[in-house]
């Protein structure tokens, strides 16, 4: 059961860096902030608009 758990998380970070990448940040620190705080990392992700392209 405790297995799952971290199975869970880590596929949540993953998911994160992907929809960070989709808004134009960077994946890696979404993932990385993801691995710490989680669900709370998806929901500020969900909010945050999408970053324009510096010209």
């Amino acid at each position: 059961m405790e297995n799952s758990y971290f199975v869970s998380w880590g596929t949540l970070a993953f998911i994160n860096a992907g929809i960070a990448q989709g808004k134009n940040r960077s994946g890696l620190n979404w993932f990385l902030l993801s691995l710490l705080i989680g669900p709370i990392a998806t929901v500020s992700l969900v909010i945050l608009e999408k970053k324009r392209d510096s010209e």
